[in-house]
């Protein structure tokens, strides 16, 4: 197996945004992603939950990408132009991806 050092990145967003930021990041170059929505947390702002909202329309998601460290600049870029106006957070951390040897 070989190991291959990246960057992790985290965003959490408003609904809202999810679709405008899924297509800067494909704009970008990210080759994927995951998206899972969050039920309850506490931030800066306070403590919130989903319950009593209608539908997801309001509702907070967390998203994650893998991206080589070369990238990461323009990646958070361009999440910044969306993210830093509205409720969210973007996190970065130091990952390796494992994947088998090539023969």
């Amino acid at each position: 197996m070989q190991m291959f050092a990246k960057k992790r990145v985290e965003i959490l967003i408003e609904r809202a945004l999810l679709k405008r930021l899924t297509e800067e990041l494909v704009s970008t170059g990210v080759s994927g992603f995951s998206v899972v929505p969050l039920a309850a947390g506490r931030g800066h702002a306070g403590q919130w939950d989903s319950d009593g909202q209608i539908g997801d329309a309001a509702g907070m998601y967390a998203l994650w990408c893998i991206v080589d460290p070369g990238r990461l600049d323009g990646l958070l870029q361009a999440v910044f132009a969306i993210v830093s106006r509205q409720v969210g957070l973007v996190s970065v951390s130091d990952v390796e991806v494992v994947r088998p040897e090539r023969f």
